[in-house]
C-alpha cells in the first residue's frame, strides 16, 4: 500500500477515535437561566425594599416618598429626640437579659436531654418544636392571659399587686428563645467528639474541668449563635412586645409602628436604618469572636486529641 494511503487511513482513525464534543443541552441551559432569573429577582424584592428604607432615611424632604435632596440630619434628629431614646434603652434592658437567660436555660437543657431516656427526650422534643411551630400572636395571647389571671390570683390571695412591665416582656421573649438555643446546641452537641469527654474521664478529669476544657470549647459556637439570635428575636420583636408591655417599657419597634400608623418620616426611616445596622454589627461580631476562637482553639490543639488531653493532666 502507497505511503499516501496509509497516512489517509491513520489520518480517518484518528478522527474516528477523537472524542465527540458534547451536544448542547439547549433546554437545560434555557432552565439554568430561568433559575438564575428567578433567584434574581426573589432576592431583590427581599432587599430592595430595605434599601429603599435606608436610601430615604437621607432624604432632606420631611417626607419620606418625595426625595428633595441628600442629607445626614435625620440621624441626630432621631438621636436626640428623647421619646426615641427612652425606646432604644428599653429595648436594650429587654434584649441583654433575655439573651443571656434563654442562652443560659437552654444550653442547661441540652446538656440535660443528652442524658435522659429517649422516650423523655422525644417527648421534650415534641413540646421544644411545638413551642416554635405555634403563630406568635398565639403565644403572645397565651402569655397576656397567664400574665392576666395570675396576677389577679396573686393580688386577691396575698394582696400583691403586680404590673406589666419589663419583667414580664423578659420573662415572655425568654420563654420563645430558650426552645430556639435549646434546639441549636443540641445540633451542636450532636456534631461533638465524644471520644474527648471519654478520654478526659479516662484521664481521671474532675466533670467541671471537662465541660470547661472539652465541653464549652465544642459548644460555644452554638451558645453564641443561640445568644445573638436570642438578642435579635428580642430587641426586634413586636407583636409579644405588644401584648406583654406597660407603661413606660415601649420598645424601639413599638415606637416604629406607632410612627407608621400616622406617617412615615424620614426619621422612622433613620430609626430603622440604626436598627439594621447595629443588627448587622452584632452577626459580625459574633462571626469574628467564633472565628477567632476557632483559630485559638486549632493552635492550641496542633497535635488533635493528644494535645486536648495532655491539658489535662
Amino acid at each position: 500500500m502507497s505511503a499516501p494511503a496509509l497516512a489517509g487511513e491513520s489520518a480517518v482513525g484518528r478522527l474516528a477515535s477523537a472524542p465527540r464534543r458534547p451536544q448542547l443541552d439547549r433546554g437545560g441551559i434555557a432552565v439554568e437561566v430561568w433559575l438564575r432569573v428567578q433567584a434574581s429577582l426573589v432576592y431583590a424584592f427581599l432587599y430592595l425594599p430595605i434599601a429603599i428604607v435606608v436610601v430615604f432615611s437621607f432624604n432632606a424632604n420631611s417626607l419620606a416618598t418625595i426625595w428633595t435632596g441628600f442629607s445626614v440630619n435625620w440621624y441626630p434628629t432621631a438621636l436626640a429626640n428623647s421619646v426615641v431614646q427612652n425606646a432604644l434603652a428599653n429595648s436594650f434592658i429587654v434584649a441583654i437579659p433575655n439573651a443571656i437567660l434563654a442562652t443560659l436555660f437552654g444550653t442547661m437543657a441540652a446538656l440535660g436531654l443528652q442524658r435522659v431516656p429517649r422516650r423523655v427526650r422525644i417527648v421534650f422534643d415534641a413540646v421544644t418544636y411545638v413551642s416554635i411551630i405555634i403563630p406568635e400572636i398565639v403565644i403572645a395571647l397565651a402569655t397576656l392571659v397567664l400574665y392576666a389571671t395570675g396576677f389577679g390570683f396573686i393580688e386577691d390571695t396575698f394582696g400583691i399587686k403586680l404590673r406589666f412591665g419589663h419583667v414580664t416582656i423578659i420573662a415572655a421573649h425568654m420563654l420563645f428563645n430558650t426552645s430556639l438555643v435549646l434546639l441549636l446546641v443540641r445540633a451542636r452537641l450532636s456534631g461533638m467528639d465524644r471520644t474527648l469527654v471519654e478520654a478526659s474521664a479516662d484521664l481521671f478529669a474532675t466533670p467541671w474541668r471537662t465541660f470547661r476544657q472539652i465541653t464549652f470549647p465544642q459548644l460555644l459556637p452554638g451558645i453564641m449563635a443561640g445568644f445573638l439570635l436570642a438578642f435579635t428575636f428580642s430587641f426586634d420583636d413586636y407583636v409579644i412586645t405588644t401584648f406583654t408591655s406597660g407603661p413606660g417599657s415601649s420598645t424601639l419597634p413599638l415606637w416604629v409602628f406607632g410612627q407608621v400608623k400616622r406617617s412615615v418620616s424620614p426619621e422612622t426611616n433613620a430609626v430603622a436604618t440604626i436598627m439594621l445596622l447595629f443588627t448587622l454589627a452584632m452577626l459580625f461580631v459574633g462571626q469574628f469572636l467564633l472565628l477567632r476562637n476557632s483559630r485559638r482553639t486549632q493552635g492550641r490543639g496542633g497535635a488533635g486529641m493528644a494535645g486536648m488531653i495532655a491539658e489535662q493532666r
